[in-house]
């Protein structure tokens, strides 16, 4: 059995040798050179996928921004309105102490500071909507 092992030995210790040894000068460029150039590869990709991720989250937040702000007109127009109305009704109230034409003409005027108002204020909100 012995006879067996020694054989089986010494290939072992050469194949385990022939690892050990030193490329030749070229193959070691050669070597360098595809490291080097997978490496640049494993970059360029990544930065690729990097920009990619970057602009998705640019257009989300781009995205939130103009619809903030377009929540924000709305809302401004909605105040706007509710000042005309609590003006006219203000307005209206007043007339009541009229009579007449002088009623008539006073209520007429209160309408149409009201539509005037309301026209001002839709006019600013279609102005301040953003659009993308």
């Amino acid at each position: 059995m012995r006879e067996y092992l020694m054989p089986v030995f010494v290939t072992a210790a050469l194949a385990l040798a022939g690892c050990n040894q030193s490329k030749s000068p070229e193959q070691v460029s050669k070597d360098i050179a595809n490291a080097e150039q997978k490496a640049s590869n494993e970059v360029a990709k990544s930065e690729q996928r990097a920009e990619s991720a970057l602009d998705k989250s640019y257009d989300k937040v781009n995205d939130q921004t103009i619809r903030f702000s377009n929540d924000a007109v709305r809302q401004t127009y909605n105040v706007a309105v509710a000042k005309a109305d609590g003006s006219r009704k203000v307005a209206l109230a007043t007339c009541e102490s009229q009579s007449g034409e002088a009623q008539k003409t006073c209520k007429n005027q209160a309408e149409a500071d009201y539509q005037a108002a309301r026209a001002d204020a839709k006019a600013n909100a279609e102005a301040e909507v953003q659009h993308r």
